[in-house]
């Protein structure tokens, strides 16, 4: 089967590709949906094909952003980033977002955070890489803490979303701490 997607960091049932334009109307639609905003800090928004265009662009033609392909069915099934890089503290942050509900709770949200990190410590020399999730994601939080991310702080009750309050926690994990499974990363024929 022939895909448009380009293999860049492979793993074991999903792999992640440079982001391509034409998904436009798919990252719309995601980014419409509460289920997916909701604790991405965007669910008060609504997101035009006109405005998400801007978006994209942006994430295609620069830094390291990411489509989430399903490796069996070559279908686009989220977006992961490693972003606010600073080489010279050698630090990153991560996000990511799964947009269909049929594909959550499958271990792919923990494989998408397993090759960021790895390929953040192996290609872009990173030594601290962190990320922000809100309390109310407690799937998200269980993933990271299984990747190896530990909590580092919070701010506390700063996100207001269905009239219920939330902190915003800080997790990172450091090169020295990873897990023995990273490593296994292997690059695609690109």
């Amino acid at each position: 089967m022939s895909s448009k997607y380009i293999p860049k960091i492979v793993g074991e049932k999903i792999y992640l590709s440079p982001m391509f334009l034409d998904d436009l109307e798919q990252y719309t639609r995601w980014m419409n949906d509460f289920e997916v905003t909701r604790y991405l800090g965007q669910a008060s928004r609504c997101i035009s094909l006109e405005s998400e265009k801007k978006y994209l662009e942006n994430l295609v033609s620069d830094g390291y952003n990411f489509a989430v392909v399903l490796k069996e069915e070559e279908r686009l099934i989220g977006n992961a980033s490693i972003f606010d890089i600073q080489h010279l503290h050698q630090r990153a942050e991560i996000g990511l977002f799964i947009g269909e509900a049929k594909d959550r709770s499958k271990g792919y949200g923990q494989e998408i955070v397993r090759l960021l990190a790895d390929y953040g410590f192996r290609y872009l020399n990173l030594n601290n890489i962190m990320l922000k999730v809100f309390s109310g994601n407690s799937a998200a939080i269980n993933t990271y803490r299984k990747c190896g991310f530990r909590e580092i702080g919070r701010r506390t009750r700063c996100y207001l979303v269905e009239n219920k309050w939330h902190d915003e926690i800080f997790m990172e994990i450091l090169r020295d701490n990873t897990p023995a499974y990273y490593g296994d990363v292997q690059r695609g024929d690109i």
